[in-house]
């Protein structure tokens, strides 16, 4: 048995001894700056026991820790007695000391720790056996007592739990990664791990890392003798918000449903300022991320980040009226029924990080990069990745467009306008084939514009027809066409419509990433899941839908009817957490090709534009078309030509989920500010843009007439700017 088994630097334990006799053994020790006490009494029986009575200091609030009755015989006690004590002649002498904690009978049942500002505060709590935790901002409650613990379907670490170790550290890292809201980033964090073992003395760790605004939490799972994987049936983390919240949800839908079979792919609408407990529309929970208004309080932001073949992909169950939701695994129909919902984690092994992003305002909600600071990159980039701009003929232009005369067309397009590359749709493989491609390839080049294809994910577990398949699914397979498109010089791929998100079907995400690594080519992902951590953790990803994206506005009026609502929704929710390939900046008036029929576009040109901003992707499929270089306004096209799809620096200005947003963006020395309204009525709002050096500044516009002007104007002194938005209508300033 020992005594000394973690020093905590950072956590004070004040212990106040009583009369110390001669049958009172104790030990004091320094150690990196720290007083450690423990006081042993002898009883009549010769049997040894601690019976200090503590208090520990925990931001500002008093705990007290009662130590009592752990007893032990005298041939232990000797043990410890060589090691650790000396005997004390002393009578009577009250003792108050500053200590660490350094053992496990002085672990208290509950602890804390708090963000680098002090303001963001987690607090674990052991209630009979069963672990919680709580989580205030600014002493207010934004998440009450929330349970924690896994479950497999032989070991129980969620109840009967008992404290065994507790260690602090503090985290300071720079990482630099351009493909999220902001290229560099310092990410500062106070580290609690807490471990317990259950009867059986099988142990658990969680770990919670809180900067300033943002938590992060896992489980660290040892291996405790044989078994050498943990093949979880539950897992018991939740979210327990006050009764008064309200949420902003999207929900899961159920497997094998839609169109061809190819549900979930994260394309449901939202319900928004909705109660708690309010049933999701298949009653199988919520996809992340989850954002919850908690009253004047503020708001927090639920997701998942580190997510690899190592677990599945999770949701949010069903909620409770009194504002309990808690993390759910995939339906057992998903991926067509094969594998494993619940995920199997090898031992020792961790499981993903959970996520919460707490603000007193949007601001923090908006530009969070908690998904990316917690993960590492999970191998090395095989070249240096290009990223950028793309025409897409297929969008606007349909199935019909996916021939050799009208790519040419498309790469011309992309070259009049500056882009990078050139996106081909389905069908290629046999209504242009790979002779043909490798001829637009060469022609592509000529113009400086690279060539990305698309493929279908599927082997078995959907029934969507388009083709090339069967390329994807199968190691021998992606390995034979990923060399070719190597040879022939293809810059990236576009894999469309995967199985929903259990263990089996990540695994084939990070197949298809990392395969394409070694072949040099970036990756898109359609019809699929929402990415988690994936900008950072595979250098080679370029974004992913997981969204009801534009190639609705070509499918259904409704989406074009709600069009302005769900874009003021992104930049708060699903945006927020990870690169969206959304597919913006769709210029026709209708949508067909022939601009002249089809379904008809509500919002104005300046919000189609505007969305460019909005919407972050580090490759960014534009729904432009060849005629909008003649029937769009030249300013339209000049801003469509310049702007930058990697930013360097991301800042929420104003907006409310549903209504209304203005953002910012800087690439080098230039901002970009983007806003939009989604109201049926003009909106006019005040804007403060002290980021600017300078006091003139682009303003692009919509007229009372809903068409897009440009000028130049003079801010004020205090760099404020009163900007008119029409219905569906948006406003742009470019500025240093």
């Amino acid at each position: 048995m020992s005594l000394l088994l973690y020093n905590y630097n950072a956590f004070l334990f004040f212990i106040t001894c009583h009369r110390i006799r001669k049958s009172h053994y104790y030990h004091i020790s320094i150690h990196n700056n720290d007083l450690s006490v423990v006081v042993v009494q002898v009883s009549m029986k010769r049997n040894y026991s601690i019976i200090s009575v503590g208090c520990t200091f925990i931001n500002k609030k008093l705990i007290f820790s009662i130590i009592t009755d752990l007893q032990f015989n005298k041939s232990m006690f000797n043990n410890i007695y060589r090691h650790l004590f000396r005997r004390s002649t002393m009578k009577r002498y009250i003792l108050l000391c500053v200590v660490s904690l350094t053992s496990t009978v002085a672990l208290a049942q509950q602890t804390s720790v708090s963000s680098p500002d002090g303001a963001l505060t987690v607090k674990v709590n052991l209630r009979n056996g069963n672990l919680f935790y709580e989580v205030e901002l600014g002493g207010k409650t934004m998440l009450e007592a929330s349970p924690l613990g896994l479950q497999s379907s032989t070991i129980n670490l969620i109840d009967s739990l008992r404290p065994i170790a507790e260690k602090r550290s503090e985290i300071s890292t720079n990482y630099n990664e351009l493909k999220i809201k902001r290229s560099q980033v310092t990410y500062q964090a106070n580290e609690l791990h807490y471990r317990l073992e259950n009867p059986s003395k099988q142990q658990i760790e969680v770990t919670f890392r809180v900067s300033n605004n943002n938590i992060a939490f896992r489980y660290y799972v040892p291996q405790m003798g044989e078994p050498a994987n943990f093949a979880l049936i539950k897992e018991e983390s939740g979210f327990k918000f006050p009764i008064f919240t309200t949420t902003f949800l999207t929900a899961q839908a159920p497997p094998m449903i839609g169109w061809m079979k190819t549900k979930p792919s994260y394309e449901e609408g939202y319900q928004t300022d909705q109660r708690l407990g309010l049933p999701s529309k298949y009653g199988v929970g919520f996809t992340f991320p989850a954002l919850f208004h908690v009253g004047d309080r503020g708001w927090v932001l639920v997701s998942e980040t580190g997510v690899s073949s190592a677990y599945c992909g999770s949701k949010l169950s069903e909620g409770t009226k009194d504002g309990l939701y808690k993390i759910a695994f995939p339906a057992d129909g998903e991926n067509n029924g094969i594998g494993r919902a619940a995920p199997t984690i090898s031992l020792p092994g961790y499981t993903p990080w959970r996520t919460l992003t707490v603000g007193s305002n949007l601001k923090p909600i908006v530009e969070t990069t908690i998904p990316f600071d917690v993960v590492e990159p999970q191998y090395k980039p095989s070249k240096q990745y290009e990223f950028g701009r793309a025409t897409w003929s297929w969008l606007e232009w349909q199935d019909g467009s996916i021939n050799f005369e009208d790519q040419k067309k498309f790469i011309d397009l992309s070259s009049a306008m500056g882009y990078e590359f050139v996106l081909i749709d389905n069908w290629w493989d046999t209504k242009i084939g790979p002779a043909k491609i490798k001829q637009l390839v060469a022609y592509g080049k000529e113009r400086g514009v690279g060539i990305c294809l698309w493929y279908n994910s599927n082997g078995y577990w959907n029934d969507a027809p388009q083709t090339p398949k069967n390329k994807m699914n199968t190691s021998i397979a992606r390995k034979a066409e990923m060399q070719w498109m190597q040879q022939i010089g293809i810059k990236g791929i576009k894999v469309d419509f995967f199985g929903g998100d259990k263990q089996e079907t990540l695994k084939l995400y990070e197949d298809i990433l990392s395969d394409a690594n070694d072949y040099g080519l970036t990756v898109i992902f359609h019809g699929c899941t929402l990415p988690r951590g994936w900008e950072r953790m595979y250098p080679n990803f370029a974004g992913s839908e997981a969204v009801l994206a534009s190639e609705n506005l070509i499918f259904t009026q409704q989406a074009n009817d709600m069009e302005a609502f769900n874009a003021t929704l992104h930049p708060f929710i699903r945006n927020s957490v990870a690169a969206m390939d959304f597919g913006p900046v769709l210029l026709n008036k209708r949508h067909n090709r022939e601009n002249n029929g089809g379904t008809i576009r509500k919002t104005t040109e300046t919000f189609q534009i505007a969305t460019a901003v909005l919407f972050q992707n580090p490759v960014q499929n534009f729904g432009l078309t060849p005629n909008n270089l003649q029937d769009m306004p030249i300013h339209v096209i000049d801003f469509m030509k310049q702007v930058p799809t990697l930013w360097d620096e991301t800042t929420f200005i104003d907006g409310y989920p549903g209504k209304y947003v203005v953002l910012a963006r800087r690439k080098a020395d230039t901002w970009y500010v983007a806003a939009i309204n989604a109201a049926g009525k003009e909106k006019t709002i005040s804007v403060t843009l002290p980021m600017l050096s300078t006091d003139t500044v682009q303003l692009i516009e919509d007229n009372t007439a809903r068409a897009s002007e440009q000028k130049q104007i003079q801010l004020s002194k205090a760099k404020t700017i009163k900007l008119t938005l029409q219905p569906e209508g948006a406003a742009v300033l470019i500025g240093k």
